[in-house]
């Protein structure tokens, strides 16, 4: 164990930086923080620096779900309980928000989105008070963006649908255009690449 230990610190130690603009260059300074960007060990050991993370969120009874630098966390209750899930919500960020100012990450609360998913016939008893993020009070949203797919409050899926066939028509509307100058073998391979890679 302490070779390995003795590797990492050896990788990580005597880093330098510097600026380089129209061939000046700044004078180099000790890196105090970080792994070097694109190294192949850079991954692993942000999911070591982070792991601590996930075990907060679900200290909190609550679910994490991190893909590389984003976090998202998920909670459910009764309809009655909506009011001590968002109370759990917002400590658990607060704690989250400690947590990275500790370690020298910063939350970007502009980036960060609230909903609240129910039936249609349920949303009007959702919390409308605000969650507070750091300085921001983000709203809670009808939709959001997770990895491609869009989810509607009401988990209809109807805004993903309507942007993926608006996606697709605009990439047919493309290959029409084009339609009489290319072989029918090249209009196919436009259509499997720009359409079926879609709706896949």
């Amino acid at each position: 164990m302490r070779v390995v230990r003795t590797w990492i610190s050896s990788y990580l130690a005597n880093c330098t930086q510097y600026v380089c603009c129209s061939g000046s260059r700044s004078t180099p300074l000790p890196v105090l923080c970080g792994v070097p960007q694109g190294s192949v060990l850079g991954p692993i050991l942000f999911l070591l620096y982070t792991a601590d993370l996930v075990r907060l969120v679900e200290s909190f009874g609550l679910y994490p779900h991190l893909y590389a630098d984003d976090t998202q966390i998920y909670g459910f209750c009764q309809p009655g309980a909506t009011d001590s899930l968002r109370s759990r919500v917002a400590d658990c960020v607060a704690a989250v928000a400690d947590w990275m100012r500790s370690n020298r990450l910063q939350l970007n609360t502009s980036k960060t989105e609230v909903l609240w998913c129910a039936s249609a016939r349920r949303q009007s008893q959702l919390p409308s008070d605000l969650l507070v993020v750091g300085s921001d009070l983000p709203s809670p949203v009808s939709c959001v963006q997770d990895l491609g797919i869009y989810i509607d409050a009401d988990l209809s899926m109807r805004t993903h649908v309507i942007r993926t066939c608006s996606k697709c028509f605009a990439a047919l509307r493309q290959v029409r255009s084009i339609r009489r100058s290319v072989s029918h073998e090249v209009v196919q391979s436009l259509v499997v690449a720009l359409v079926f890679s879609r709706l896949d």
